[in-house]
């Protein structure tokens, strides 16, 4: 059993500050690190002791493992949380950080390097009988030998880079003779995003709605599931809504996709908090899609329906501990939901926006939680990922917790900047949203910024939303090209600046 008094928390922003507070809560020491941009952001203040990496850029400051473990022996720290982004899931920091003498809370190497990549997570899962999405096993290069491979899955299919992520590399195939040209363009892009090119083939599901569930696992062998969380309202790949737990989920499918998460943590003998997302198509049959070895942005909305801090569970297993609950001990409680507030403008294609705060006012009261790493007066960097702020709720039912969210959305006070606020109160209020019947193409079939416009009536939002609708479904390869390439390309320097996500 290890006694962990100091972490370093090799990351930036909401994130370093919402672990620093949980450390605070268990007496344990934190180190906050930060590049020249964040001088006086509010994880620098909140930590123990601070240390600055470098310049704004990444790759001269949050992204310097070598620099961090250094540090780490300077101060005397014991353990390294990477949060998620930057080195979490990066195998190599993960053992140099064991290597050194330090903890990594988080899971083995080993368990990163299976996950990380699509196909031999996939080949991992197979002796679990964990459902997969019809495709390849394999990396395919070849063109005609991956024509024969698509013909035998049927149009359309997903042509997917193995080695990413965030829509990269991604391209939806509706015919054969669209299929070479697709094949090369996804090869391009992933070879160009991730340096590798490899890339597989699967049957594209055509009403996809995106479910994960998270598990906890511990050295001893003990895992368990936390429950699902909905994250189908996305844009560009990217989730902007989540809640827990998903509305359309019977007890038992949610038991079925709770004992296949646990599969997947068995398959790579993982422990620490990771996240297992599952695809689930329109008559709620669910497949395997990725597994992210880390603590997850949506992460709030599974603590507020089960009342467990992730991040002290985390330091807990990383000091040998045992689980102190088994999956008959938890319960689901209430309803979660967060919206993820991004210095974006909706109405252009949510392209990113800087600026000053010029004012900023959290909402308050029962059931609310803010979790941010911004004050008033501070500015927006341009260097790394433009989210402000999770909004989270939590109420007795889903609709006192999309009504409490709401409200909360009109408390919030954000100028100086565009924000994704306004779009997330759209989403909210929409009856595909609160019905339940929604998937992932959510903002392709319903979102235009005309419904954003003040002056409009809910019976002009509506009929707005019905024209986008029909508009896109008429031209859909146009949006599928938009979506998987240029469009999706439109923030890429952005992203690739601090690797999140």
């Amino acid at each position: 059993m290890k006694n962990i008094k100091k972490v370093l928390i090799a990351n930036r922003g909401e994130i370093a500050l919402r672990i620093i507070r949980s450390l605070k809560e268990i007496n344990i020491k934190s180190v906050a690190v930060y590049s020249e941009a964040d001088r006086n952001a509010l994880h620098v203040r909140e930590a123990d002791e601070a240390v600055l990496l470098g310049p704004p850029p990444s790759n001269q400051s949050y992204l310097l493992g070598d620099k961090i473990i250094e540090k780490c022996k300077e101060l005397n720290v014991d353990a390294i949380h990477p949060g998620y982004g930057f080195l979490s899931e990066n195998a190599n920091f993960a053992r140099k950080v064991k290597e050194a003498g330090l903890i990594f809370i988080g899971p083995s190497p080993e368990s990163i390097e299976v996950m990380g990549d699509k196909i031999s997570a996939k080949n991992a899962v197979t002796k679990f009988d964990i459902p997969l999405v019809p495709g390849t096993k394999d990396a395919i290069t070849d063109i005609e030998e991956a024509k024969v491979k698509a013909a035998e899955i049927g149009y359309p299919i997903l042509i997917k880079a193995s080695a990413g992520g965030g829509g990269k590399g991604m391209r939806i195939v509706e015919s054969e003779g669209e299929f070479e040209s697709q094949m090369k363009l996804a090869v391009s892009e992933a070879t160009s995003a991730f340096g590798d090119g490899s890339v597989f083939i699967e049957k594209f599901i055509t009403s996809p709605r995106h479910i994960e569930i998270q598990i906890l696992g511990d050295t001893h062998g003990n895992v368990v599931h936390l429950f699902e969380r909905e994250c189908s309202v996305q844009r560009r790949h990217q989730k902007v809504i989540e809640e827990a737990p998903s509305s359309v989920l019977t007890p038992e499918i949610r038991e079925k996709m709770g004992e296949a998460a646990i599969g997947v943590a068995k398959a790579c003998n993982y422990y620490g908090a990771g996240t297992v997302e599952f695809i689930v198509d329109d008559k709620l049959n669910f497949y395997f899609l990725e597994m992210n070895t880390r603590l997850q942005v949506e992460h709030p909305v599974t603590e507020m329906i089960t009342g467990i801090d992730l991040v002290k569970e985390q330091v807990r297993i990383a000091e040998g501990h045992k689980l102190p609950f088994q999956q008959s001990d938890l319960t689901i409680n209430g309803h979660s939901l967060e919206v993820r507030v991004y210095a974006e403008d909706p109405k252009n294609n949510f392209l990113p926006d800087i600026g000053k705060l010029k004012s900023y006012r959290r909402p308050q009261g029962p059931g609310i939680r803010v979790d941010d790493g911004f004050e008033e007066g501070m500015d927006i960097p341009i260097y790394y990922d433009p989210m402000i702020a999770k909004l989270v709720t939590h109420a007795a039912d889903r609709d006192k917790a999309i009504e409490r969210m709401i409200r909360a959305i009109d408390e919030y006070n954000i100028t100086g900047i565009e924000t994704t606020l306004d779009f997330c109160k759209f989403v909210l209020k929409h009856e595909a949203f609160t019905s339940g019947n929604f998937d992932t193409k959510f903002v392709e079939n319903y979102f235009t910024p005309k419904v954003l416009e003040k002056d409009l009536s809910d019976e002009e939002i509506k009929l707005v939303s019905a024209l986008a609708a029909k508009l896109i479904n008429e031209n859909k390869q146009k949006s599928i090209e938009q979506t998987s390439g240029a469009g999706g390309n439109t923030v890429s320097a952005w992203r690739r600046r601090n690797n999140q996500y």
